[in-house]
């Protein structure tokens, strides 16, 4: 089977000379994927820096994503690969598609996630759309993701490297988007990527990991603590005996244990009642496991879509195995099938659906 590395190489050749412009993030992954499309010599190559939304300008209120520091790193990787370099200013559209949207999926009582909104809305939406004005026929990221050109259209693969896959958040890309971007390091593992930036000799001396949530301070409580009024209601068990009080259901998510409060616990969350403002627990773990949930928003990445019922592998969250399943449509309306049941299914979140290696899409659960 070709790898992703080979695969990319492929790719560059055949498209010949163009313009790419690569998201510089000041990160390791971002560079060394930079540094690649500068050593291909296949390519006119712009770095760009997006600045996103933050609570401040300084310290730990910073975007992690776009921090001063995270800024000084990519001027200096992308003068060391002698590349144009940008800045562009994605505060105020990143504030109201990923921040404000963010926390009204909160108010509403789901649990979102904001980095799959934002590759569709920012880094493969906007950010492209102003590449367009520099003449750039491709975008560039340091996702750890393989694309794969074929009769069927272009085909998202998961990563070489497992443990940082990052495919799980392009679901919802479309081939449109797709027959326009390059991920450069998919065919490589983080070690490699490592080795690479020591080879390249990049300037990024204490680089921090990126977490998911990146424009959250020191923890998501404390976030939502500070964007949302204290709302507080009942805890009660399925069959409504009241326990105690909770300050918030945005405060909780399904499956949770810590942070209940409960006396006689460990007690997990069940589910929300946002019209009774009702945090409904179970003291039973065996109560979270579902075998089928509702899916919206379905988008297929496939040139076609597929008939059913069909058959996937599914994943409810980025770090969940993902599990056998069946997907099936009725009256436009889909439906997730579990072959076993699955742990914590939480409306909101992500349902991505793999064919081996291959993402066919994705939709939220509801």
């Amino acid at each position: 089977m070709e790898t992703c590395k080979k695969l990319f190489k492929e790719k560059t050749k055949t498209k010949g000379k163009g313009r790419v412009v690569i998201a510089m993030s000041g990160g390791m992954d971002s560079s060394v994927a930079a540094a690649l499309l500068k050593e291909s010599g296949d390519f006119e190559v712009v770095g760009v820096f997006m600045k996103f939304w933050s609570e401040g300008k300084t310290g730990r209120s910073q975007n992690k994503c776009c921090s001063t520091e995270a800024e000084k790193r990519a001027r200096k990787v992308a003068a060391l690969l002698k590349i144009p370099f940008y800045v562009f200013d994605f505060k105020r559209e990143f504030k109201k598609k990923i921040v404000d949207c963010f926390l009204k999926k909160i108010r509403q009582g789901v649990t979102p996630n904001p980095c799959v909104v934002c590759n569709k809305e920012i880094k493969f939406g906007l950010l492209f759309e102003k590449a367009k004005r520099f003449g750039a026929d491709f975008i560039a990221t340091g996702h750890y993701a393989c694309l794969r050109e074929g009769k069927e259209g272009i085909k998202l693969m998961r990563a070489k490297d497992k443990n940082k896959d990052q495919s799980y958040f392009l679901w919802r890309l479309s081939q449109k988007q797709l027959e326009h971007v390059l991920f450069p390091i998919g065919g490589y593992t983080r070690q490699e990527v490592e080795k690479l930036s020591k080879k390249f000799k990049l300037p990024l001396s204490g680089v921090s990991k990126s977490l998911e949530i990146c424009f959250v301070g020191d923890t998501i409580n404390d976030f939502l603590r500070s964007h949302l009024s204290i709302r507080p209601g009942k805890i009660i068990t399925s069959n409504g005996k009241v326990l105690g009080t909770h300050n918030g259901l945005w405060f909780y998510t399904i499956g949770q244990r810590k942070g209940i409060m409960l006396p006689g616990g460990p007690y997990y969350v069940l589910d929300k009642d946002i019209k009774k403002n009702l945090l409904i627990v179970t003291k039973n773990e065996r109560d979270l496991y579902k075998k089928e949930v509702g899916l919206k928003e379905v988008n297929w990445i496939l040139k076609d879509t597929p008939r059913f019922p069909l058959s996937v592998k599914a994943k409810i969250r980025h770090r969940h195995k993902s599990a056998e399943a069946v997907i099936v449509r009725k009256n436009k309306r889909y439906r997730l099938q579990f072959k076993r049941p699955q742990r914590a299914i939480t409306p909101g979140q992500s349902a991505v659906f793999y064919k081996g290696n291959q993402v066919l899409g994705g939709a939220v659960i509801y």
